[in-house]
């Protein structure tokens, strides 16, 4: 049995299948299918993207290529709640850095670690989020947090793990 009929057949890649299928498995559809995989993954396993070529009809490198060349695309696992600090120029002059070493101390993570082992927690630094007059600025999925300090920022995540809790129990 070929690798792909293995990942097809595999219920862990339902999904993956269903979202082919809505893009009706058309290869010019490459990267809102990854986009949408990403979305339902919350990564791009080597395994899914080898499956995507496959049931695309197009080399592997393609897709690889394309799940590689947009910085949007991860091909390792994520948190569930993912936290971008902005180190942009206005950020990091207010400070940016001691934000980012406060939520690596208080989730364990470090610049080669960057998501916590119960995959509830993605810590990332990026250039720029485009709200400079809010410096420095966190992002925690889609939600903006402007004028962070240290403190807040262990905050926001502590309120999150509080919420979290009850559903993990």
């Amino acid at each position: 049995m070929s690798a792909a009929a293995t990942i097809k057949g595999s219920r862990q890649f339902d999904a993956a299948c269903a979202i082919l299928d809505r893009f009706g498995r058309n290869p010019t559809r490459l990267i809102p299918i990854l986009q949408a995989l990403q979305e339902e993954y919350r990564y791009l396993p080597g395994e899914l993207l080898a499956y995507v070529a496959t049931a695309l009809g197009v080399p592997p490198a393609r897709v690889y290529g394309v799940a590689t060349f947009y910085a949007h695309f991860t091909l390792a696992p994520r948190g569930k709640y993912v936290i971008r600090l902005c180190d942009g120029t206005a950020c990091h002059v207010k400070n940016s850095i001691p934000i980012l070493e406060a939520l690596r101390q208080r989730l364990g993570l470090t610049a080669e670690r960057k998501t916590t082992p119960d995959l509830l927690f993605t810590v990332e630094t990026v250039s720029c989020l485009g709200a400079c007059g809010l410096a420095p600025v966190v992002v925690i999925n889609d939600q903006v947090h402007g004028q962070v300090t240290p403190e807040h920022a262990v905050a926001l995540v502590e309120e999150i793990i509080a919420r979290e809790k009850p559903a993990a129990a």
